[in-house]
């Protein structure tokens, strides 16, 4: 956590009525070490790194890689970039999940539970960031993505791994709305020095991981091309609280549709079965006037 200052403040050694916790990447501070990324790799033992055929850059987000750094060649320079789950405040990927493998826990991250997935990855589709990846270099594959190192926080009390192995103070952890303060402090501190926005703040209804920059941040991959502050979670329902009207609606046109055909082909069944009676019947008639007029002969 941090004080009014921005420092690191000693973490208790339990975690109670924890909220939102956050954390804040300054730009202008990373110096693209990759420790973060390797405190990461260590803390949650994660694979070794492979240059897997369905990967563009060995250094993308995998199961071997829950985080990463990304370089941004920019007028001013070389600029390093953190990415990793942003843990959505309302996560479209929480939503999309249908057995309840994802979950927004109470401390802000979004956690994972291998055991409960089946595999559909319709967490991946959901994700605008497109942050959750798949192992299918395993037999059982599962999705790969930060957890906030959330048993760490609640139950050691300690920042996440990444935040304590950063050496300039580019990762800071604490309550979000304190990150949130202190952004804006230091934007409004040298105003020349930051573009004037806090990543995250707003975006798809706010993250938990929050970003200030020297640099326009829009000009990556980093950000999704969403626009506005609602959540996708809210987003979609504006589409799917349609829908049991509309399937309802399409149930019972299909339904009338289903009762004219078939009446009609019934009808016309019984129509042929009652020319057929007819034409039977003219025959038996024909063939008894003829036996007759054959038996007076």
């Amino acid at each position: 956590m941090i004080d009014e200052t921005g420092s690191h403040v000693e973490h208790a050694k339990k975690v109670e009525n924890i909220r939102q916790m956050a954390i804040l990447t300054d730009v202008t501070k990373c110096i693209g070490c990759e420790q973060c990324v390797a405190a990461c790799q260590e803390t949650h033992h994660l694979r070794p790194e492979q240059p897997w055929r369905w990967l563009r850059r060995v250094t993308d987000l995998s199961a071997a890689r829950w985080t990463t750094i990304l370089e941004l060649r920019t007028e001013k320079g070389r600029r390093f970039v953190r990415r990793q789950c942003r843990h959505c405040l309302e996560p479209a990927c929480v939503e999309a999940c249908i057995v309840g493998a994802l979950k927004k826990t109470p401390a802000g991250a979004v956690s994972y539970d291998a055991d409960i997935c089946i595999g559909c990855r319709y967490c991946m589709v959901a994700c605008p960031w497109e942050i959750p990846k798949y192992s299918w270099e395993d037999r059982v594959p599962t999705i790969q993505k930060c957890n906030l190192c959330y048993e760490r926080v609640t139950e050691q009390g300690e920042p996440p791994a990444c935040v304590t192995a950063c050496p300039t103070e580019a990762t800071i952890f604490g309550e979000r709305d304190a990150l949130l303060a202190e952004a804006h402090r230091r934007l409004r501190a040298t105003p020349d020095k930051y573009v004037q926005k806090v990543w995250g703040e707003k975006e798809v209804g706010g993250t938990s991981v929050i970003y200030i920059s020297d640099v326009d941040l829009k000009l990556d991959e980093l950000v999704a091309p969403l626009t506005d502050a609602t959540p996708v979670p809210r987003r979609t329902f504006r589409v799917l609280r349609h829908m049991p009207v509309a399937f309802v609606g399409m149930a019972t046109v299909m339904s009338a549709t289903y009762w004219v055909i078939e009446r009609r082909q019934r009808l016309q069944q019984e129509r042929a079965a009652e020319a057929t009676e007819g034409v039977v019947d003219d025959s038996v008639a024909t063939d008894g006037e003829t036996t007759k007029g054959d038996e007076n002969q």
